[in-house]
C-alpha cells in the first residue's frame, strides 16, 4: 500500500493525498486542481480564484499557508490572488475578518483554502487535496470558521495534536518541502490556464 500511495495519490471520494517527497508530485497536485477549480468554478458560479494561505509566521509548524503565500508573491500571478503572506499573514485573530471582507467585497472568487493539518504519522510530509471548506485550527482545538470551496493542506504533525505547542517543534525542511511543492503546482494551474485560455 505504501508503494501505490508513492505512484499515484490514493483517492477517497473528493480527497488525494499527494506525497511530497514524489519527484512529479507537484504535477500530479496541479494536474488533479485544474481539473477541481474547473467542475467547482462551474457548478459554484465563480469566475476568479483566491488562493487564501492560512497560518502564522510565529510556529513553525502553522507557517506553511504563509511560506506558500510568500512564494506565489514572489512568482507574480497574473490570474490567481493570493491572501496571507509572511508579512500580512491570515490567521487566527484575523481570519473571520478576512472571511466577512472577502464575502462582501469578493463573491465572483472561488476560495482555494490553504492550511497546515495534523493527521496519522505515516502521512507527515504529505498533502491533502480536496472540495468543500475547512475549519483552521482544530488540530490546535481551536474553533474558527470554516473556509473555502477546495481546500489544500500539509500534514505537518502526526498523532492527535491539541497543543498548540506541538506545532513548535515541527522540522522547518519538512515544511518547506511542502510549501514549494504546494506553490509550484499552484503556478503550473495558471500555466495550464494561460495555455487553454480559461481565465
Amino acid at each position: 500500500m505504501e508503494k501505490r500511495r508513492q505512484r499515484a495519490p490514493l483517492t477517497r471520494g473528493e480527497l488525494y493525498y499527494f506525497d511530497t517527497a514524489g519527484e512529479y508530485e507537484p504535477v500530479r497536485l496541479a494536474a488533479r486542481l485544474y481539473l477541481m477549480l474547473q467542475d467547482v468554478m462551474k457548478m459554484e458560479c465563480k469566475s476568479r480564484v483566491l488562493v487564501l494561505c492560512i497560518g502564522t509566521d510565529r510556529s513553525t509548524g502553522d507557517s506553511l499557508g504563509p511560506l506558500i503565500g510568500y512564494h506565489l508573491r514572489k512568482r507574480g500571478l497574473k490570474h490567481i490572488q493570493v491572501l496571507g503572506t509572511l508579512n500580512r499573514p491570515v490567521h487566527a485573530m484575523n481570519l473571520r475578518e478576512t472571511l466577512r471582507l472577502l464575502k462582501q467585497n469578493c463573491p465572483e472568487y472561488l476560495i482555494v483554502a490553504v492550511d497546515a493539518s495534523v493527521g496519522v504519522g505515516s502521512r507527515v510530509g504529505s498533502v491533502t487535496l480536496g472540495r468543500g471548506a475547512i475549519q483552521p485550527g482544530l488540530g490546535v482545538s481551536k474553533q474558527l470558521q470554516p473556509v473555502g470551496d477546495i481546500f489544500i493542506t500539509g500534514v505537518v504533525s502526526g498523532g492527535c495534536g491539541g497543543d498548540p505547542m506541538m506545532l513548535q517543534s515541527i522540522r522547518l525542511g519538512t515544511v518547506m518541502r511542502m510549501a514549494e511543492c504546494i506553490s509550484e503546482s499552484i503556478c503550473l494551474v495558471e500555466k495550464l490556464w494561460e495555455r487553454n485560455a480559461l481565465i
